[in-house]
């Protein structure tokens, strides 16, 4: 292992020497970069605010200077830009006014292409407005030069950008002989800001040059500076600005129809059905820096479906938001336990996981043979709100409340029905505080769950009747932001039965059932659990080419977040380390290199060492404008308290791995993406490889398809499958799995205008696994593979009747059956939506979405089981028209 380790931490040194010219020169002294202001003015009595038609030949244009001297940031900064920007801001009472001039001596060669809003393509040109004047947050508005906008919410400093909010606003562009120009009506009312005599507020404007990849900015920001908002010049000239209060109501109405195959016999299977739904959004401007965002019988038919995914380890798949009233500014509730630049720290995990509002209900009825059973997709969310903003003071304010009912299936035996509840009435808040400080460089904050159930019926006593969750966060930068110690430390507390506790500390995420710990158990008397996590990091992220973090994440064994939140694991004490180094400069082979280190180490709550892994990477931006990467791990210890589902801590054999992917110029009308992953344990007890090729086309500016196959190999010979109780003990099976994976997604863009938009995506997915060569865990960390288990033999197990039979001592008794672990699981998922925008803030969306899943042979080839189990079968087809109108007062 010692060899092996050191050869590691030799190819990343190694890796470095290729920029020693670089790394070798004297470090200068910091150098001082001005901020640069600009003075907008008052449209007054006499002067008429500009016409948004982007041509810049106003009058009111006239009463202001040009704002210029944009400086290159990519590829090569603090040099000339290619060509220069120009812009002006004027205001009046209601609106922000800016003109923008982007010089280009090929006016016909700009590129225009269409895309939907917030797709920033082609040339653009972006201006971020801090009117909190806060360093770390901003509102962004981009334009393109096919008259696409973009919109985002800016936080944490530029690391997180939100363009989910879609405010209205207005703009126009427009080509002449000196290259193109935008015309930008901003609402005050869609920005927030406090009421001062005399605002000042920080302004960013950046411009990307779509020929040469380029882009400049007006406020020069160093590759290497610790952030993006706290760099940005100022905006002055802002006098007495009114707060305009904000109110929209937004009301919707959903028809929809749907079609599938009929089941016979089953009276809630005929075949169709349809729905005519209606519902209400709103926002209301409580003052101009606190906003309240209501929601009542939400409907979300419109957003894309997730992708296919099966999950052999037992674990919950963490999938994305893409409901928009819960995406929407949804920076203020984010509360992660341990993101670390190292990665690997459960990243996902957080205390507030907006996917539980709305789930699918999670009970299921008792039913006897030959009944049916009607159980709603997904609980009904009666209505939510939202509060949040930011007050000039430096307070971040979030508040959200939700309600959704209770759900019921539904049973019919020969035409007699009864209901029994399947989720309660559930209530979920989530409150949200933080307070900046130390002239905008430090904040500590602190956020507080809650999740009250109804009565619990028998089918969903194992739920927990409340679930609570708490904790405390900070950060503090100093040295101009170069350097930070942030952290935070949080709890959970649950409620319920004995059953529902229980229920827990078996769980996936806990297993105090395991056999071999003697700091956790199961307690069947409890009624409750607390449990607590945090993450303390040091870190430097500016000021020369070198940077790193350092730190520890810790999840104790009853620490549970589950209710409203989301958990991967418990008992988990976790060191990380990074170490990263970057180019500032281009030279003749790359516009930019960036080489990393990481290592992990990880023990649980007993003591045990878990986990050593070594890793290191490099990223490139070539010359072309292609990237690529690539990347080495290796794990000389790993065990794992939940491999055998509250059997003994199981050892895993020292592994390594790879990556590496590339990408063509993705400015060009057909761009290539290739990405490869291989894993082998050393002494070849597991081997996992996978590999993606992806292609997008667009043969004109309005039409972009792509298509990305994926192809994935998983061979492993301990993979679990089951503990069986026998009179022998308890036994921990495990197989051989081969395991093999395909799928493809399509996508294909078509954009009409910017504002009426075709968009379809579509992926058939399968998975097969095999079994083979049944086992026994006996000696779960034993040092050689082979002796971790007993393998059975041939003449001691049988198959008949999809059954397997074994007879451990070949006396002719049968100790223990099992079902066949075979699988093949075919899905095909689509949706086609057509958007219309036909005013601003209010939409047409026609949907058509499918699903076709099936349960195929596993002894048949991939694509036969595809052929068979897609295209010769009957898909769901649903078939939504949803109407919104936006009320702005």
């Amino acid at each position: 292992m010692k060899t092996t380790t050191n050869l590691f931490f030799a190819f990343f040194f190694f890796a470095l020497t290729a920029n020693a010219q670089e790394v070798e020169e004297p470090k200068p002294a910091p150098e001082f970069i001005p901020k640069k202001i600009y003075t907008t003015k008052q449209v007054n009595g006499e002067d008429v605010p500009p016409v948004i038609d982007g041509k810049l030949d106003d009058h009111v244009w006239g009463i202001v200077d040009w704002a210029g001297d944009y400086i290159e940031n990519r590829p090569d900064e603090n040099t000339p830009p290619s060509y220069q920007t120009k812009f002006k801001i004027v205001y009046d009472s209601k609106y922000l006014y800016i003109g923008v001039r982007c010089l280009d001596a090929e006016p016909e060669n700009i590129v225009r292409r269409m895309s939907r809003r917030d797709g920033f393509d082609g040339d653009w040109v972006e201006f971020n407005i801090d009117s909190y004047h806060d360093k770390r947050t901003a509102f962004s508005f981009t334009v393109t030069a096919a008259g696409v906008k973009g919109d985002e919410l800016v936080s944490e400093n530029g690391n997180n950008w939100d363009d989910s909010w879609n405010p209205i606003w207005y703009t126009r562009t427009h080509i002449d002989a000196d290259g193109w120009t935008a015309e930008m009506k901003i609402p005050f009312s869609q920005i927030k800001f406090s009421k001062e005599e005399n605002a000042v507020w920080g302004l960013q404007s950046t411009r990307r040059f779509f020929r040469e990849e380029e882009r400049s900015l007006w406020q020069r920001v160093p590759l290497d500076a610790p952030g993006w908002v706290s760099e940005f010049g100022e905006l002055h000239g802002l006098k007495n600005i009114e707060p305009q209060k904000q109110l929209e109501i937004q009301p919707y109405t959903v028809a929809s129809g749907e079609t599938y195959e009929a089941e016979d016999g089953n009276p809630f299977r005929d075949g169709n059905e349809t729905d005519l739904n209606v519902g209400l959004d709103a926002k209301i401007g409580i003052t101009n820096d606190l906003t309240l965002d209501l929601t009542v019988n939400p409907d979300f038919g419109q957003v894309e479906a997730d992708p296919s995914a099966i999950a052999l380890d037992g674990f919950q798949i963490f999938f994305r938001e893409q409901r928009p009233f819960f995406v929407e500014n949804n920076n203020i509730f984010d509360f992660r336990l341990s993101q670390s630049q190292a990665g690997n720290t459960f990243g996902s995990d957080n205390v507030f996981y907006s996917r539980r509002i709305g789930r699918s209900p999670q009970g299921f009825p008792d039913t006897e043979d030959g009944e049916f059973v009607d159980i709603p997709e997904n609980t009904q969310i009666i209505g939510a709100a939202k509060f949040s903003g930011k007050t000039k003071d430096g307070w971040a304010i979030g508040v959200l409340e939700s309600v959704t009912a209770r759900k019921f299936a539904t049973i019919d035996n020969n035409g007699e029905r009864r209901k029994e509840v399947v989720e309660p009435l559930t209530n979920y808040f989530v409150g949200r505080l933080q307070k900046d400080f130390n002239d905008r460089n430090s904040y500590i904050g602190g956020i507080f769950t809650a999740v009250n159930r109804d009565a619990l019926g028998q089918n969903i006593s194992f739920l927990h009747r409340q679930a609570y969750t708490g904790g405390f966060d900070f950060k503090h930068q100093w040295n101009d932001r170069d350097w930070y110690l942030g952290g935070n430390i949080n709890w959970s507390h649950v409620r319920g039965s004995t059953e529902a506790i229980q229920n827990t500390q078996e769980s996936i995420t806990h297993l105090f059932q395991r056999v071999d710990s003697d700091h956790v158990e199961v307690d069947p008397e409890r009624t409750s659990l607390t449990g607590t996590g945090g993450n303390l990091q040091l870190g430097k992220v500016g000021d020369g080419h070198f940077m790193f973090e350092t730190g520890g994440t810790w999840r104790s064994p009853e620490l549970e977040l589950n209710d409203i939140g989301f958990q991967r694991e418990s008992d988990d004490i976790r060191h990380y380390t990074w170490v990263g180094y970057r180019t500032l400069k281009p030279d003749s082979t790359f516009r930019r290199v960036g080489i990393n280190y990481n290592h992990w180490s990880a023990w649980d709550f007993g003591g045990n060492h878990n986990y050593l892994q070594f890793n290191t990477n490099s990223w490139q931006n070539w010359d072309n404008n292609w990237f690529s990467n690539i990347g080495f791990n290796y794990a000389p210890i790993q065990y794992s308290n939940f491999a055998l589902r509250g059997g003994p801590r199981l050892r895993r054999s020292p592994w390594m791995s790879f990556w590496n992917s590339v990408g063509t110029d993705n400015r060009k009308k057909v761009r290539f993406n290739f990405f490869q992953f291989g894993r082998r344990a050393l002494d070849n007890s597991l081997s996992r490889y996978s590999i993606e090729f992806g292609v997008r086309y667009q043969p004109i500016d309005a039409l972009r398809v792509s298509v990305f196959p994926e192809y994935s190999i998983n061979n492993d010979k301990l993979q679990y499958i089951d503990n069986i109780d026998t009179a022998g003990g308890v036994r921990y099976l495990n197989g051989e799995i081969e395991q093999r994976t395909l799928s493809m997604s399509l996508r294909l863009n078509y954009n009409i205008n910017p504002n009426l938009t075709i968009q379809y995506w579509g992926q058939p997915f399968i998975s097969r696994g095999r079994y083979s060569n049944f086992k026994h865990v006996t000696n779960a960390t034993a040092k050689v593979f082979e002796d971790r288990f007993v393998q059975y033999g041939t003449d001691q197990i049988t198959f008949a009747d999809d059954t397997f039979s074994v007879d451990e001592d070949v006396d002719g008794n049968i100790d223990f059956t099992f079902g066949n672990p075979d699988f093949s699981f075919i899905q095909f998922r689509s949706n086609l939506v057509i958007r219309w925008e036909y005013i601003p803030g209010s939409e047409i969306f026609l949907v058509w979405s499918q699903d076709v899943s099936q349960s195929g042979d596993p002894s048949e080839a991939l694509f036969a089981s595809l052929g068979d189990n897609i295209f010769g079968q009957k898909p769901q087809n649903i078939f939504l028209l949803k109407a919104t109108y936006r009320f702005v007062f």
